[in-house]
């Protein structure tokens, strides 16, 4: 049985306490889960680590890294965890892993729930707000970005189709024409055309 978050509004990280520990737990989301981000990717390194900063970025993935073994949740050691990606702990909320933890539940990336926190293990595409906020070239990264995981998106695609029209006994020539109409890009239908072309001589 998972815990669910209570609310997605920013609520009192539960570190203020004298408690050794603190019960991490992953938070379930169906959609950020589907398309998001793993904490880990070359997204969040490029991106997220504007907005969070590297000490929250690192911490967020040290807690991700435990429900990597612990995927129902695991009761995390504040002062050990603290010392060993270098930071300061003590018991209240004035040393930097609590202002840590703080930050990634302030940017929606954690969430108190009753005994403990709630992670993401996958994370959104940064905001526009924060997009605004950055430099210009990160700006023009993160739109290259996603113009390529829009072409790569849309070619898979189109693979996949053309493959299964090409199976059926369709010419290349009409596989084109009906990924085109089904509104595939048509740099993106030409490749995936040439493609399934070619594993269907493959497999021949």
């Amino acid at each position: 049985m998972s815990i669910e978050p209570l609310s997605v509004a920013p609520s009192p990280v539960p570190v203020a306490a004298p408690a050794a520990t603190l019960m991490v737990v992953p938070w379930h989301d169906p959609i950020v889960d589907t398309v998001g981000f793993d904490v880990r990717s070359n997204y969040v390194e490029l991106f997220w680590l504007n907005v969070l900063g590297p000490t929250a970025t690192w911490t967020l993935r040290r807690l991700v890294t435990g429900l990597d073994r612990y995927p129902l949740g695991y009761e995390l050691d504040l002062a050990e965890t603290a010392s060993m990606l270098g930071l300061a702990y003590s018991a209240g909320t004035s040393n930097s892993f609590a202002r840590a933890l703080q930050r990634c539940q302030l940017f929606g990336m954690s969430q108190a729930v009753p005994g403990g926190l709630a992670v993401r293990r996958r994370v959104p595409p940064v905001a526009a707000r924060h997009l605004s906020r950055m430099p210009p070239q990160l700006q023009a990264m993160h739109q290259q970005w996603r113009v390529r995981e829009y072409t790569l998106n849309d070619l898979e695609r189109g693979r996949a189709l053309a493959e299964v029209m090409m199976a059926a006994g369709d010419d290349p020539e009409v596989v084109e024409r009906q990924l085109l109409a089904v509104g595939v890009s048509p740099a993106a239908a030409a490749e995936a055309t040439t493609l399934a072309t070619h594993r269907g001589a493959a497999t021949a």
